[in-house]
């Protein structure tokens, strides 16, 4: 058990190298961010930015939040909180991914969540992205989410508070398990929306919805994967 937790340790302190990188560098406020909710056909994005102080330990654990489970994200969620000196979440509600699009949700969510921290960042580590319309230095990386410590935080922090904001539209909207599946196409959701038919907080631009209304252009698919 010590050695495995030896072990934990040294692969978490490993993933804070390229925020000690930056802070050797005079970068003091280093935020990760991450978005979740890209792939639902309910609900909205949700983006976490997270900011840790210069010379932090790692948490053990922290890593793309869709390989752990659900409790233990929440484990690490709070944790997170505890430990940053800084956590904002930006939200882009669905009528604003319906009239934007997804792709461009997710960015907006993640601008949301870098302008909501207090005191500003100066640097940004984002999965995947760039985060636009923002005077902040930054650097993307491909699934940072699992090996950036910073940015895995963040994709933990905005999927624990994603799933638990669907789980009371859950008792707002009944019947189609938001509380269970967080709004994805799994066969319990696409077999409520045949039967009650979309509710408000349904996208009514991914394809399975469109389709339930009769708007649904057979040739084409607007129904994106993501997280």
């Amino acid at each position: 058990m010590a050695e495995r937790r030896r072990k934990h340790t040294v692969a978490a302190d490993s993933a804070l190298s390229h925020e000690r990188l930056l802070w050797d560098l005079g970068f003091v406020r280093v935020a990760g961010v991450d978005e979740v909710g890209l792939g639902p056909l309910a609900g909205p994005v949700v983006a976490a930015a997270v900011v840790f102080a210069p010379g932090s330990t790692a948490l053990a654990g922290v890593d793309d939040s869709k390989k752990l489970r659900a409790s233990r994200r929440v484990e690490l969620a709070a944790g997170v909180r505890e430990r940053a000196i800084a956590v904002a979440l930006g939200i882009v509600e669905v009528a604003e991914v319906d009239e934007n699009g997804v792709y461009e949700a997710g960015l907006e969510a993640m601008r949301r969540a870098v302008v909501g921290l207090l005191p500003a960042t100066d640097y940004l580590l984002v999965d995947a992205r760039r985060v636009p319309r923002v005077e902040v230095r930054q650097s993307a990386f491909i699934r940072g989410d699992g090996f950036v410590y910073s940015i895995g935080a963040a994709s933990i922090v905005a999927k624990v508070y994603r799933d638990e904001l669907m789980r009371s539209l859950d008792a707002e909207y009944p019947g189609y398990g938001f509380a269970e599946h967080a709004g994805y196409g799994t066969a319990q959701h696409l077999a409520a929306l045949e039967r009650l038919g979309p509710c408000a907080i349904h996208r009514r631009s991914f394809e399975p919805v469109r389709r339930v209304l009769g708007l649904a252009d057979p040739s084409t698919t607007l129904h994106p994967s993501g997280v």
